[in-house]
């Protein structure tokens, strides 16, 4: 049976499928400043370093130029991110029923600011965070330790993602992908478009041994 709901924050808890991070720092930087970023995002790979905790958020903003790191990151998490409201009556209505688990590929610090600020923390059994583990999705070994950490089977899990490499890497240890399909992408598996269709899914029943 069902004991377990795998969730991806960006493009699924959050709207944003990607983040607006490298618009916005190209939005404040003069356009002189942009070959420089160009190389920072790029060819350093300053996001990639501290999405897997390699660095943390404030040398990174430092690294990037932003002299006030705690205030852009705060500045750009409140303001230029947009929580999907529908996720939480979905949340209230389930989180006692199911093991919650968050599976997201993200800064350590932004993942806890936001979860602290739209108070999301109270849903989750566990959170496993990209920058926190050093190891981001679709690497097989996020979705084992996930299992580890909430105590569950593969077969008691769903996992709901927007990126078809992330749910392909899931199902390979038999928990059940579903996508949310907020950038219309094709997928022959189980999709859906917004929380009321995921209630749907788990009402209408999944089969599990599938």
């Amino acid at each position: 049976m069902l004991r377990t709901i795998l969730f991806d924050m960006y493009g699924v808890i959050l709207k944003e499928s990607k983040g607006d991070f490298v618009p916005y720092t190209f939005n404040y930087f003069p356009v002189q400043e942009h070959e420089r970023l160009i190389r920072q995002f790029k060819e350093e790979q300053l996001f990639t370093k501290a999405g897997n905790g390699l660095i943390s958020s404030d040398d990174f903003l430092l690294e990037l130029g932003f002299t006030n790191p705690q205030r852009h990151m705060k500045n750009y998490l409140e303001n230029y991110l947009t929580l999907d409201n529908s996720f939480i009556p979905f949340a209230e209505k389930y989180f006692r029923e199911f093991r919650f688990v968050l599976v997201s590929n993200d800064v350590s610090e932004w993942s806890a600011y936001i979860t602290e600020f739209y108070n999301l923390n109270k849903f989750f059994h566990e959170k496993i965070v990209s920058g926190d583990i050093k190891c981001r999705k679709p690497d097989i070994r996020v979705f084992k330790y996930a299992l580890k950490q909430s105590k569950s089977l593969p077969q008691e899990c769903i996992f709901i993602d927007n990126s078809v490499d992330n749910l392909v890497a899931a199902e390979s240890l038999g928990i059940i992908p579903v996508l949310f399909n907020r950038d219309n992408v094709v997928y022959e598996g189980l999709t859906v478009n917004n929380f009321e269709e995921l209630e749907r899914l788990i009402i209408k029943g999944i089969k599990l041994n599938e």
